[in-house]
């Protein structure tokens, strides 16, 4: 068309009127294909008249009003949601298509320039930004960063890159890199071969150390395959002459017990009795070694459960002995830690040992010495597992008097591990009993949302800084170093977040709030209503938050105070606090329905799916009442579990109470039979059943549901008549024959 559009433009500058005019005409009827426009931009870039391109950009305002009725059409196409996904596959391809030609590129301008081709590379940060799926199958980076005659700039960006790439699509971009067979059968004879090394201490150390790692990230391999071979390797280790050989192999043998469950609790009497031998062998004043004695001990005696109760009294009694006999207070704060462990494996089982557990904690809270903080934090931190293990007829009587020590540690001592450490025995308290709770309710919420409102432990690190993991919680950067801006307790900064690259939390401190926060709601019910929306309010604020653990933990407790307004509705079942729950619900679901589709962080995800999964459990219909469930369920109805939904619809067929149900019913089974009738075909008997005992043949069944019924039954028996005919066989005499009736009356 673009050719014979020339030719009538070129006419149009021709001397004689009467080929203008026929010109003209033909171009008007030319205008109303709507190829023109392609047809006119051909022209435009591809002609060598000059004239003609004149007559072009001289037609541009007379094409408005076409163009602006072609933009309004195409915005109403686009909307269709046909339209979108075509839209969305056919640009997919395109960029598919693009991508070896753009790499291709970038290696030939490499060659050229390899300062231009580094600010080239920021087209694969654009496109792992929005495409990522795409970017990955090519590993785009892999091969400047290997390339070691480049320059570091552009060895660095290829780098970078890839790290983008890894924190996107960890599993595709690295496990190719790293099958785990081949990966172990070349690693370990050179492990084998450290960890003989006679005269090499730090070789045996590295060895050791190296198969501590290897038991997090191929657990299940060393599971199944390795775990004898390797854990006589480290046992073996443990009386090594070297004490760095020795700290190193119960660091393994720690991480072997806390990633390589349950199977390596199958070695339970072997390990425990030489863990238990080691430590009342070694030198106590040698804390460090000590420590990683504990931590193994700790790992294999938390995941021991109720085989731990032939080795409770030898354990408690070294334990009860360290608590009363040390001199080293982080040989005690071992010992307490430790008697966390053992009371999350023997729960009831400890009570015998309450008693001078809970004295010797006592004693502890109650010390105001500077140097007794460490010690305090992990008193509190065993008395929230003991509070939730050994019984709520134990631990009740104490659970006054346990809050008001918390209260009072934190009004003495401004420390943020104790205040977090308080509120988590708050939480703990009131799950073994909230009426203690209640009257310190005022208090108790205060000072939670005080320090929910400060950024106390938060960092933000400068974009200039590219020294550091971003949030890295582990990390123990010093404050206040170049490249970091720490919040002040009002959370005021003078960095503007645009220069912000990144956040890192210490202690996890906000989360731990947040998740306190969200059980004590819970758990007190009608005593924490004064301060639910202020609690939800502020909480809820941090849904965006840098940082994914306080996301995390903020859906946690948005679910957890649904459930708490749910169950005083249930209590007091008033229309004010009826009204209440759906204004929260109207809230939250749609956030959690919101961050599921947006947030990239794994973890964050699956905890809003379980935290939307307790609220529907818990809230049941009334979660779906909210305005807009509904509808996106319905306009999403390609992604409802239909496979899980069904069934449980079908077995509560027949309805017993109700009735006027039926007609939403059986209109739901016809719409779900028009859209996927293999899934009705498959539970056809119990809906025949239901259909033939309570709506064929009742007079007080209206004519809406028995037509809606019987337009459903005709069209199963015309296209589906071997099971139809399977299913009505199986019903009563009396039964049978009225369902043969109403199918075959016209």
């Amino acid at each position: 068309m673009s050719e014979e559009l020339e030719r009538i433009l070129a006419r149009l500058t021709e001397p004689d009127n009467a080929v203008i005019q026929q010109a003209t005409a033909e171009l008007k009827q030319t205008f109303k294909d709507p190829a023109i426009i392609p047809a006119l931009c051909a022209v435009m870039t591809g002609s060598q008249n000059p004239q003609v391109t004149y007559l072009f950009i001289s037609f541009l305002p007379l094409m408005h009003h076409y163009v602006q009725l072609s933009l309004g059409t195409l915005m109403c196409l686009i909307s269709q949601p046909a339209c979108s996904k075509f839209c969305f596959s056919f640009f997919q391809n395109l960029m598919r298509s693009l991508i070896p030609k753009l790499l291709i590129a970038l290696k030939h301008l490499i060659q050229a320039d390899q300062d231009q081709a580094s600010e080239a590379m920021e087209v694969l940060d654009e496109l792992m930004e929005s495409e990522v799926s795409i970017v990955v199958p090519q590993q785009s980076s892999d091969f400047i960063s290997a390339d070691v005659s480049l320059s570091d700039s552009l060895r660095v960006k290829a780098l970078s890159c890839i790290a983008v790439l890894i924190k996107l699509k960890s599993k595709v971009t690295v496990f190719p890199c790293l099958y785990i067979s081949k990966f172990h059968a070349e690693l370990m004879p050179l492990l084998h071969g450290y960890l003989s090394s006679v005269n090499q201490t730090k070789i045996r150390k590295g060895g050791l150390m190296c198969m501590a790692v290897l038991a997090e990230g191929c657990a299940d391999h060393i599971r199944t395959k390795m775990l004898s071979s390797m854990l006589q390797t480290v046992c073996r280790s443990l009386s090594d002459k070297n004490q760095v050989v020795r700290s190193a192999a119960l660091f393994a043998l720690g991480q072997f017990s806390e990633h390589l469950q349950p199977d390596i609790s199958k070695f339970h009497a072997e390990l425990r009795s030489l863990l238990h031998g080691y430590l009342s062998s070694v030198n106590q004043t040698k804390i460090v070694h000590m420590t990683k004695a504990f931590y193994a001990l700790e790992n294999f005696l938390e995941n021991l459960g109720q085989e731990i109760e032939p080795y409770l009294p030898t354990l408690m009694e070294t334990m009860l002995s360290a608590l009363n006999n040390a001199e080293n207070l982080k040989l005690k704060e071992l010992a307490v830690s430790a008697i966390g462990a053992i009371a999350n494996a023997a729960k009831e089982m400890l009570v015998p040992y309450f008693p001078p557990i809970i004295e010797s904690l006592k004693g502890f809270l109650t010390d105001t010495r500077e140097e007794m903080r460490a010690l305090q934090t992990q008193a509190l931190d065993t008395l929230s597992v003991l509070a939730r293990t050994v019984g709520k007829e134990m631990f009740s009587p104490l659970a006054a008097e346990c809050v008001q020590l918390g209260l009072n540690l934190t009004d003495a001592v401004d420390d943020p591990d104790l205040r977090r450490c308080t509120y988590i025995l708050f939480s703990a308290v009131s799950d073994v009993s909230p009426d203690c709770l209640d009257p310190q309710l005022t208090p108790i919420t205060t000072v939670m949302l005080l320090s929910l409102r400060s950024t106390e432990g938060v960092t933000a690190h400068l974009e200039e800084d590219k020294q550091f993991v971003l949030l890295d919680e582990d990390d123990a950067d010093d404050e206040g170093g170049e490249g970091d801006a720490v919040f002040d307790e009002e959370g005021e900064t003078e960095v503007d977040d645009r220069d912000v690259a990144g956040f890192s939390v210490e202690n996890a401190c906000i989360d731990e709030k947040e998740d306190a926060l969200g059980e004590i709601a819970f758990n007190t019910g009608v005593a924490f209503q004064p301060f639910l929306e202020s609690s939800f309010q502020q909480v809820y604020e941090l849904r965006d938050f840098p940082h994914e653990d306080v996301r995390r933990a903020a859906f946690g407790a948005m679910g957890q105070f649904c459930r708490a307004q749910h169950k005083v509705w249930k209590e007091n079942p008033t229309e004010a606090n009826h009204q209440a729950l759906h204004k929260l619900l109207q809230v939250v679901l749609p956030c959690f329905l919101e961050a599921v589709r947006q947030d990239r962080e794994r973890q964050v995800v699956m905890a809003i799916l379980e935290s939307m999964n307790a609220v529907i459990k818990s809230c049941q219909g009334e979660a779906l009442q909210a305005p807009g469930i509904l509808a996106e369920i319905n306009y999403n109805t390609h992604l409802t579990l239909f496979s899980q939904v069904f069934p449980a619809l079908v077995a509560r067929l027949p309805l017993k109470e109700d009735m006027e149900e039926n007609k939403t019913i059986y209109s739901c089974l016809t719409f779900l039979y028009s859209h996927n009738p293999l899934l009705v075909v498959s539970h056809l008997r119990p809906i025949i059943s239901a259909a033939a005992a309570h709506l064929l043949g009742v007079k007080d069944v209206d004519n809406e549901t028995r037509n809606t019924l019987l337009m459903l039954l005709r069209g199963l028996a015309q296209h589906h008549t071997q099971e139809f005919e399977s299913a009505v066989i199986s019903l009563p005499d009396e039964q049978r024959n009225k369902m043969t009736m109403a199918v075959t009356q016209s």
